[in-house]
């Protein structure tokens, strides 16, 4: 660690996973592993979407731009682990730092903002059927990706130029990839003002959505006990089943990971949750929508039996 106001420096070196130095060949087998299985899920599936016109509906439009996200957001912080348990301990550029942090945080606040319009999506489906169409036009999915990405955009630059423009106490980064709470750990001075800025945007990017989420849900769920009969409350709720899923799945670590006081950050923890959530859930969402979508697992089907038939 080099004490001293280090705002000039231009390099960090990223620790990553130093204290298990013998795991490192295993690791990066199956992080490599991980990383093109995830790869192919996410490309098969926004494939199978784009390719077969039954699944051009908002839902799928919606599940297409969840791929894509997560494809982006572990492509941005993969190579940088892999690099790590390859030659020890990394020496990053503050410019490559800098983007890293900017890309991680807007394609994760987006993905939050994304799985909320997936909830609008199917608060309209089940509530007002006769006019979904019309609500749930191409020109509103568009606009809603739209702003998913604005917001994640407009997150992750308020915190990176407001971390990067800081004041640093260090260059030793105790983590794989630049992310934002153990930038803060080399905060000079009190950190006070940068936590409670990280709690602020947190609530406006996690929360927010979440609660936007549950509402949605509350409303479905109380439509669909209203329904005449049960196979109609089967069909209504099968519909949501894969998007609760991913939305536990995505909350439960995000939250864990930016919703919670300083005093109880612990690096290994972190580190853990952070593999959580870029390399675990990338990985599942493909995997949960398609073994719990009959109308995605219909396109596959079609599409590997024509496969079959040119071979």
């Amino acid at each position: 660690m080099i004490l001293g106001n280090l705002s000039g420096l231009s390099e960090f070196r990223l620790l990553g996973f130093s204290g298990i130095s013998h795991l490192h060949p295993l690791l990066f087998v199956l992080l490599l592993s991980l990383y093109v299985l995830t790869l192919m899920a996410n490309t098969v599936i926004a494939f199978i979407i784009n390719s077969d016109n039954t699944l051009h509906t908002p839902m799928y439009f919606f599940l297409t731009q969840l791929s894509c996200l997560d494809i982006c957001y572990l492509s941005a912080i993969i190579p940088t682990i892999l690099e790590n348990l390859m030659v020890g301990a990394v020496i990053i550029s503050k410019t490559r730092c800098a983007m890293q942090m900017f890309f991680s945080l807007f394609f994760g606040v987006a993905e939050s903002f994304l799985l909320a319009a997936m909830s609008l999506d199917r608060y309209f489906a089940i509530c007002y059927p006769l006019h979904y169409t019309i609500i749930m036009s191409s020109r509103v999915c568009r606009s809603l990706v739209f702003g998913a990405y604005t917001c994640g955009a407009a997150v992750g630059l308020v915190h990176t130029l407001s971390t990067f423009s800081s004041a640093l106490c260090g260059s030793a980064i105790d983590h794989f990839f630049c992310e934002i709470q153990p930038l803060l750990e080399l905060l000079c001075g009190s950190t006070f003002s940068s936590e409670t800025q990280v709690i602020v945007v947190a609530v406006f990017a996690v929360l927010s959505p979440f609660l936007l989420i549950i509402y949605s849900y509350i409303r479905i769920i109380s439509t669909i006990l209203h329904m005449a009969s049960a196979e109609s409350q089967e069909k209504a709720f099968s519909t949501c089943c894969s998007h609760l899923l991913v939305v536990a799945l995505f909350y439960g670590t995000a939250g864990s990971r930016y919703l919670r006081p300083k005093y109880t950050y612990c690096a290994s923890v972190d580190k853990f949750l952070s593999l959580s959530y870029a390399v675990v859930t990338p990985l599942l969402n493909p995997i949960i929508y398609s073994l719990r979508n009959k109308e995605v697992k219909g396109a596959l089907k079609k599409k590997w039996r024509k496969s079959k038939l040119v071979w």
